[in-house]
């Protein structure tokens, strides 16, 4: 088999508890068969047209010449170098695929000024600008990152005296706004199944194009997917997307935390990309899973709370189950192409046992549209509560900042957790200059004894974020803004990518005090120096 699981302990009795009715009830084979009734009556529409994924990898199989050609006709050029501007699946797929096949592409899925910087100027590592293609990835076309990153490249390369057009590969549905202009500036555009929502699309063009053209081999990827494929399409109880699903969305009393440990040695950032299928796909109408991205020595392994179940992804399950015992885990191993397929059924047929819509993403729009309010009126930011040790403390309510003191403010914020509470750090920063930024989730999640998830913004707003709105109401909320005194102006836009993710982090942080969520925002002025700060506040 392709993909292994194995579940023991008390999720081994939800999975024989639960499996029989998803096979009486024909699942399996209804997903394969593209049923849209399968969700109820109210989510028929929206999965008539997005249950494409099923059929992705025949699709996509006339893609891989087309790409490969491309890429061929690219390193002619000498131009060895590919970015990615994506969000979401868009940048989440390829990013998984490109770093488990240890080959280089640069992901751009921030709006963080230096961030966009860094993309463009390249280094003496991954290459320059006069050596890079850009890869703009956009389902509807109108997304204001990659538009503001195809912006700033475009201009950066008429700078060089560089044509664009001979740069830029667009990915998008056909009709969007993006293929348009894409076509009007010359640029080389490939269109994806419109029937795939973004995070089920590793295996449409979303995610071959950019891999491909970074090097990956990606018929290998198709071929991984295709042996799996006869596997999740029957009603049989050892289906393992029946099995993971009934493992991640049965009980009574349901677990709907999901702990995901990686191995991290043969499949690169799989848990990331889970994490944006399983939260948007789940979390809705108040209910939902939430993912958290999990070290091997992560507190919560130690100590599982009694609301998460932990999936330990592994190389073999067969060979690690017989070598360790972990009960009450469950094991899975199998090829990248498989993964995608297997976690993209039991998604879906989670969503079916929450009683939800996994296709719809209702509350995303949401931050997009306070953002864009804010960056119409640019008003001047609120007056923080304090400033300690050069960070910038404001608060969704003026109790949270009674101590006046960093850790302090963090402890208050602890105190609004609940029993099956969880708390969500959202490090608008740049990654790649401050990556130990994420370190801190290990010391609140140890300090708290609660899940803790950790997400680069804004890229979790197009994922998770649809989670900390429609999911349960249990969540206490940090931001950490990395300001500082690098700007970059975006072509054609009257604000900069600074105000921009200015305005993002304030956007999410509205809507989110307008749904009764307790938030901390930080602001660090020098994020290179005020980590360490915050690091010991958290501790």
């Amino acid at each position: 088999m392709s993909f292994e699981i194995h579940v023991s302990g008390h999720v081994k009795q939800v999975v024989d508890q639960t499996v029989p009715g998803l096979v009486d009830d024909l699942v399996a084979s209804g997903i394969t068969a593209g049923d849209p009734d399968l969700w109820g009556p109210e989510a028929a529409s929206e999965a008539a047209v997005r249950l494409g994924w099923v059929d992705a990898v025949s699709v996509s199989r006339p893609l891989v010449d087309e790409i490969l050609a491309l890429r061929a006709d690219l390193v002619a050029r000498g131009l060895t170098r590919v970015v990615l501007a994506g969000m979401g699946g868009s940048s989440l797929a390829p990013e998984v695929i490109t770093r488990t096949a240890g080959v280089p592409l640069v992901i751009l899925d921030s709006t963080d000024p230096a961030q966009v910087l860094a993309a463009i100027d390249g280094d003496a590592e991954s290459g320059s600008l006069a050596q890079t293609v850009l890869v703009v990835a956009s389902k509807s076309g109108s997304t204001i990152e990659t538009d503001s990153a195809q912006r700033a490249f475009a201009a950066a390369w008429s700078d060089l005296g560089i044509d664009p057009s001979e740069r830029i590969v667009v990915v998008t549905d056909p009709g969007s706004p993006l293929e348009q202009s894409a076509r009007e500036a010359g640029y080389r555009v490939f269109t994806a199944d419109p029937n795939v929502g973004g995070r089920y699309s590793a295996l449409t063009a979303f995610g071959l194009v950019p891999s491909g053209l970074a090097g990956v081999d990606i018929a290998e990827l198709l071929d991984e997917a295709e042996a799996t494929l006869l596997e999740v399409a029957i009603d049989d109880p050892r289906n393992p997307a029946l099995t993971l699903a009934a493992a991640i969305a049965g009980g009574d009393p349901r677990r709907d935390k999901l702990g995901l440990i990686s191995d991290g040695t043969h499949i690169v950032g799989l848990p990331d990309w889970i994490e944006q299928l399983v939260a948007e796909s789940t979390g809705k109408n108040g209910t939902g899973i939430l993912p958290v991205v999990l070290l091997p020595l992560s507190p919560e392994v130690d100590q599982t709370p009694a609301d998460m179940q932990l999936v330990r992804l592994v190389d073999d399950a067969v060979h690690f189950r017989l070598i360790e015992q972990h009960p009450d885990e469950v094991l899975v191993s199998g090829s990248l192409g498989a993964q995608f397929v297997v976690w993209e059924y039991a998604t879906a047929i989670a969503g079916r046992m929450l009683g939800i819509n996994p296709f719809d993403q209702p509350d995303v729009e949401s931050a997009k549209a306070a953002a864009r309010a804010l960056l119409d009126s640019r008003p001047a930011l609120s007056d923080p509560a304090f400033t300690a040790n050069g960070v910038e403390v404001r608060v969704s309510d003026p109790e949270l900042a009674a101590s006046g003191t960093l850790a302090g403010v963090l402890d208050a914020l602890w105190a609004r957790l609940g029993p099956d509470g969880y708390v969500a750090v959202q490090a608008y920063a740049d990654r790649t200059s401050v990556p130990q930024l994420s370190g801190i989730r290990e010391l609140i999640a140890a300090d708290t004894g609660r899940p803790v998830t950790f997400g680069w913004g804004p890229r979790f707003l197009h994922s998770t974020g649809q989670f900390h709105k429609g999911g349960p109401a249990t969540g206490v909320f940090l931001q950490i803004i990395g300001a500082g005194e690098v700007d970059l102006e975006i072509p054609g836009r009257p604000f900069t990518f600074r105000q921009l993710i200015t305005a993002q982090a304030a956007g999410d942080a509205d809507v989110l005090v307008a749904h009764g969520r307790p938030v901390v925002t930080l602001t660090l002025t020098d994020p290179q120096v005020e980590v360490l700060s915050l690091f010991e506040a958290a501790q």
